[in-house]
């Protein structure tokens, strides 16, 4: 075990509690909606249902939760639990800063629980470790090259829509989309774009050089990155399939909706090989103890003259 028992309980609560106020906002949004569907669509981007109701939720919410729920199982079960928790910590703290700064009072008192929770998470894992025989093991050398080729292909697309959006707007528009301003019609949870976009190029940065040398904590992070990648791409795909097929779709956008089509399906595929090479069995840990010394003969009894 990686950490203490206590901690995986406290570390396992902890993720539950951060999946329980995601799932309270869910419900909320249901009731709104009507239908799992509607708001499965509306999460993917399908902004027609404005004119009838607005989600709290985005996206992100329904991926996280799902990260907790892993989370929270390896938190219980797992050699990785130090690392999967502090990884799920860190990536909540990063991604709900920006919530401190939201106009709702619901929404601010969620955001605060949530970052509470978050810090328990980073400091549950840090305080709870403890030497035993039992180490993380090291993602193999071919599947974490080949997850952090793909991470760092994102990270670098990410960064340069970001750029592109930055040079394209003005830089009230620039500065909304990191801060969200009241020019961006956002749910009351959602993470502004551009600060999502910026978050998530360096969660796939980092999982990239994490698997480049082969930290125990890669595995953890490969499959955060992973899952926030192959849901982001889904989204896109299922959106431009939904408006008229592929073929439809893509004749009738211009040179950046196909650009950004193009990277909805490489966050797809890319995502789901990520996740697949980073669910792979780490190496096994060479025995660093060495073998145990033979114990000195015992002396003869009854000792001889002189012994």
């Amino acid at each position: 075990m990686t950490v203490t028992r206590p901690a995986r309980l406290t570390g396992a609560a902890l993720c539950g509690a951060l999946a329980l106020v995601i799932v309270v906002w869910l419900l909320r949004d249901l009731a709104a909606f009507g239908s799992p569907a509607d708001l499965g669509w509306y999460w993917a981007g399908d902004h027609a249902f404005l004119l009838r109701s607005r989600s709290a939720t985005s996206l992100l919410d329904p991926l996280l939760l799902v990260a907790y729920a892993a989370t929270a199982v390896a938190a219980l079960r797992s050699s990785l639990a130090a690392p999967a928790l502090a990884a799920a910590g860190a990536v909540t703290l990063a991604l709900r800063l920006p919530g401190l700064w939201a106009t709702g009072v619901d929404a601010l008192v969620t955001t605060l629980l949530t970052l509470a929770l978050a810090t328990g998470l980073v400091v549950t894992a840090a305080l709870g470790r403890r030497d035993a025989s039992e180490r993380p093991a090291r993602p193999r050398r071919a599947p974490a090259v080949a997850a952090g080729v793909l991470c760092a292909v994102a990270a670098v697309a990410w960064v340069a829509w970001e750029v592109h959006w930055a040079r394209d707007l003005p830089v009230e528009a620039t500065v909304d989309r990191f801060t969200g301003g009241r020019s961006l019609l956002l749910p009351a949870l959602a993470v502004p774009p551009a600060w999502l976009n910026v978050m998530l190029a360096a969660l796939f940065l980092v999982a990239a050089g994490s698997a480049f040398v082969r930290a125990p904590h890669a595995r953890p992070l490969g499959l955060f990155a992973g899952l926030l990648l192959a849901g982001g791409g889904l989204a896109g795909v299922a959106t431009a399939l939904r408006t008229g097929g592929w073929a439809g779709h893509l004749a009738g956008l211009d040179e950046t909706g196909r650009l950004a089509l193009a990277t909805s399906a490489y966050g797809l595929l890319a995502g789901a090989a990520v996740l697949v090479l980073s669910a792979v069995r780490g190496a096994p840990h060479p025995d660093a103890r060495g073998p145990v010394a033979a114990l000195p003969p015992a002396p003869p009894h009854p000792r001889p003259p002189g012994w």
